[in-house]
């Protein structure tokens, strides 16, 4: 079994993110199939502002991170139709050199009901720098009741919908069996997000 490793990105700045929940869980999901697992979280991380003339801006350990990850993990809440500025700024500090040869995969967070753009904003994103999108994306609506305080549950929260419980656990998967394809065999892509759309099923 080849062994890879994950990292999710976490684009929410808030200290109760639901967003970071989520993306634990899929972590977890990725540890049961094998993989090692890293979550950075921009609230903690302490990027700057991107400055395309600066030499080095203090980020190359969290670059390194991503670089050295077999599939990456992003996270972000709905803001305004798209992601966070937190993960746009993190992900303007990234290039090919994070991201080439590596599967992604997508967590959204909506306070309401609509959260398609943001994933795919999302997408676009990762693929302009050569990531190779899965289709198990995930969107959750009205995220605020999808949630509830549980000191046995992972992040502390349970998650209090199955069916997005199972499909957070189905990505964490999904990225792990994709990125050992792609690490069998590099010049054959592992999957084909072309068909994939933004909208779960519900």
């Amino acid at each position: 079994m080849t062994a890879v490793s994950v990292v999710a990105v976490c684009g929410s700045l808030r200290e109760a993110s639901y967003t970071r929940t989520a993306l634990t869980y899929a972590l977890d999901a990725a540890e049961t199939a094998g993989a090692t697992t890293t979550l950075l979280d921009l609230r903690t991380a302490d990027v700057p502002m991107y400055d395309p003339d600066a030499d080095d801006q203090g980020v190359s350990e969290h670059l390194a991170t991503v670089a050295d990850a077999d599939a990456v993990i992003l996270g972000s809440p709905v803001y305004h139709g798209t992601f966070t500025g937190a993960l746009k700024n993190f992900h303007d500090h990234c290039g090919w050199d994070e991201y080439e040869d590596t599967v992604v995969g997508l967590v959204a967070t909506a306070g309401g009901g609509s959260y398609a753009s943001t994933l795919d904003h999302m997408r676009a994103t990762a693929r302009g720098v050569h990531g190779h999108v899965v289709p198990e994306q995930v969107g959750i609506r009205n995220a605020s009741s999808k949630f509830s305080p549980d000191p046995t549950e992972l992040d502390d929260r349970a998650i209090t919908d199955p069916d997005i419980e199972d499909r957070l656990r189905d990505l964490g998967q999904a990225v792990v069996r994709d990125a050992r394809r792609f690490a069998t065999d590099p010049c054959q892509n592992p999957t084909s997000d072309e068909n994939a759309t933004a909208a779960d099923d519900d």
